[in-house]
């Protein structure tokens, strides 16, 4: 007898991994982004904030790392960082940089609400743990909130939540 398959004539199980290593990817991606974000943000940012920014970046590479571990377990390859990323706007100060800093949280928590959504279990508790510490720091560098971090701006958003690669 053949495997139960989902609308699309797929296989459940080869659909539902397949969705999570793609959201897995994107995730991914989106780390690759911040991270790149924050050494942007270190260069620019205040010393009043400067232990925040460092704090973030270092949370964005165990994420990013734990991400490519997990695109790994499924079989996929991680993808590689871009050698430099689009910001979405010039950031000359520190106030800029504080701007940046919101909007990269802004960008990985939504990408995180797909991840949650894609996700089965232990990877799906992690993302809704990113999830949050994302929509955290966003509303700490922003000083405001949302009701559902990552799902409203994504209705608004481009198709692609993470900062565009330069190539």
């Amino acid at each position: 007898m053949s495997a139960s398959t989902g609308t699309t004539g797929t296989p459940k199980a080869e659909s539902t991994e397949s969705a999570e290593l793609r959201a897995l990817q994107a995730a991914l991606g989106a780390e690759h982004a911040a991270v790149y974000g924050y050494g942007v943000v270190g260069g620019k940012i205040g010393q009043a904030r400067r232990a925040d920014a460092r704090a973030a970046y270092d949370a964005h590479r165990a994420r990013r790392d734990e991400l490519a571990r997990s695109v790994r377990d499924l079989g996929g390859t991680p993808q590689a960082a871009a050698a430099g990323y689009a910001l979405p706007f010039a950031v000359p100060d520190a106030t800029a940089a504080v701007r940046l800093a919101a909007e990269l949280e802004e960008r990985v928590a939504g990408v995180y609400s797909d991840l949650v959504r894609a996700g089965t279990g232990a990877r799906r508790r992690s993302a809704a743990e990113a999830l949050r510490e994302a929509a955290v720091r966003a509303v700490r560098w922003s000083g405001e909130s949302v009701a559902f971090p990552g799902l409203a701006e994504r209705a608004a958003a481009t198709p692609t939540a993470s900062a565009t690669p330069q190539t």
